[in-house]
């Protein structure tokens, strides 16, 4: 990190271009342990699980998140039978099922189903390994920039 730190002095401006890249690498990781963990019955699941970077007006800096694909929604909401059923005041008629698998949900019974975590616990499993992609990348690239522009 030190070492990075140098050379970001060296050169000044961060290019943004490096630090998307950077950020959209390290987040590579997150999103394929998330389709590899997700439920598996019919592959919509898997398949809907996508990377989404956030819009931002701050320079040298980028976000991603991993979302559901809009687009696969006809296959994600369905209608709830009976909205209700399980004893909660302010149901909802439609179900999301990709939500419903991340985070649980109440059975018709009123037993809570627990999520299985597949996204959020792929990021926390990966902190490290997110860190050292981000850093390593950024490293790479700004000692290419520092050599093209000669200030070694």
């Amino acid at each position: 990190m030190k070492e990075l730190e140098k050379s970001l002095k060296k050169l000044g401006k961060v290019p943004q271009k490096h630090v998307t890249a950077s950020a959209r690498k390290a987040m590579n990781i997150v999103l394929k342990q998330s389709r590899a963990a997700a439920p598996y019955e019919t592959g919509a699941l898997k398949k809907g699980i996508k990377m989404v970077g956030e819009r931002s007006r701050q320079k040298g800096k980028k976000v991603y998140r991993i979302v559901f694909d809009r687009n696969m929604n006809h296959i994600f909401q369905k209608p709830v039978k009976n909205p209700g059923e399980s004893g909660h005041k302010g149901a909802r008629k439609i179900a999301y099922y990709p939500y419903s698998q991340e985070y649980g949900f109440f059975a018709r019974d009123g037993k809570y189903i627990p999520g299985y975590r597949f996204i959020s616990d792929s990021l926390t499993d990966n902190v490290s390994k997110i860190e050292k992609t981000i850093v390593s990348e950024m490293k790479k690239k700004i000692d290419a920039e520092i050599a093209k522009a000669g200030l070694k």
